[in-house]
């Protein structure tokens, strides 16, 4: 029995083309499993950021606003009809923005809420509505960060949201267990993608404080959060329930001496 054979699963994907989405769904697409991409972003941008979207037939893009219930309703629908009904779906859309925690502004903050926060509620309610309505079993998987635990400067809102995340994860996991129905996190550390990349190449102080708080010495590369949700998606993780898979290259170890 291959343990990463994933070619009986089916599994949606938010925010499936940003950079670490885009890993994800490599990897997940590499390993069988039909993959439903869903971003807010037009199809013509998805297809040139995500190559098996032109060259596997069981990965699927699924264009729709992960936090508004009427489009994810849509969402499922088509991507029940064309792959089949999810058997995990991972919460994964999100933002990030930097600002002085006394500066952060109002209007980002709801935001980065909307897309963080709300949407990983409305996927995932809307999951656990049709899988309890099909009496099937399914997991949920939130992407969460290592700043969910521990304050790191200027990114507070986001940090509140990944905390939220956290709990939200673990709600479903308590409620939904009876049903057959999981949910588990993964927490990356400092990718080498989006917002952070852009700071450790340009910002020498955000750098400097980076390099201290990973204790293996260099930023994460996308394809280790991709393996992360690729054991959580994985019959090996099967009794998992209610778990952050920590991923961080020791960064919620930090501070560092």
């Amino acid at each position: 029995m291959d343990l990463l054979d994933l070619s009986d699963k089916t599994i949606l994907i938010t925010g499936g083309a940003g950079a670490i989405g885009q890993a994800i769904v490599a990897v997940l697409a590499e390993h069988g499993a039909a993959v439903a991409v869903n971003d807010v972003v037009e199809e013509a941008q998805a297809r040139a950021a995500l190559p098996a979207l032109s060259a596997n037939p069981r990965v699927r893009y699924f264009q729709a606003d992960a936090s508004a219930p009427e489009a994810v309703a849509a969402l499922f629908d088509g991507v029940t009809a064309t792959l089949g009904m999810p058997d995990v779906v991972c919460c994964h859309a999100g933002m990030v923005a930097a600002y002085p925690v006394d500066q952060y502004p109002l209007e980002a903050f709801d935001q980065l809420m909307q897309v963080n926060l709300r949407a990983a509620y409305v996927t995932a309610q809307a999951a656990a509505q049709r899988w309890i309505a099909a009496e099937r079993p399914g997991q949920l998987i939130f992407t969460t960060s290592w700043v969910q635990d521990v304050p790191w400067p200027e990114i507070t809102p986001y940090t509140a949201s990944k905390a939220a995340m956290k709990a939200l994860m673990r709600g479903f996991a308590r409620e939904l267990a009876p049903r057959g129905i999981r949910a588990n996190a993964v927490a990356p550390g400092i990718v080498a993608a989006g917002l952070a990349q852009r700071q450790w190449d340009t910002d020498p102080s955000y750098k400097a404080r980076a390099q201290k708080a990973i204790p293996l010495g260099y930023m994460q590369p996308p394809a280790s959060v991709a393996h992360a949700f690729l054991f959580m998606c994985s019959p090996m993780a099967s009794y998992l329930t209610g778990t952050v898979l920590l991923a961080d290259g020791g960064c919620s170890l930090y501070p560092m001496d």
